[in-house]
């Protein structure tokens, strides 16, 4: 998983981080990763899932959703060699 480091923090910021993560019962740490998921994903974005499900209930179909139990896998795209 990808980390950043965020330099040159004001005193009075990080201390409003650090009571804002206690008042949550959270590590300041898990604070700004709340704060950083609130800030860049829309409330609006398409949930695939639910959609499905709301598919199914408008056309009254049964349907059974199921999550795939294998571990995700990164794609990989080697370049094709036709010549080979």
């Amino acid at each position: 998983m990808p980390s950043i480091t965020v330099k040159n923090i004001p005193d009075e910021t990080y201390s409003a981080l650090r009571a804002r993560a206690a008042k949550h019962g959270r590590s300041t740490e898990a604070e700004i990763r709340a704060i950083l998921e609130e800030s860049v994903r829309s409330e609006e974005r398409l949930k695939i899932g639910s959609e499905l499900a709301a598919f199914g209930d408008k056309f009254q179909l049964e349907l059974e959703i199921v999550r795939d139990p294998e571990p995700l896998r990164i794609a990989s795209f080697a370049p094709i060699n036709p010549w080979v």
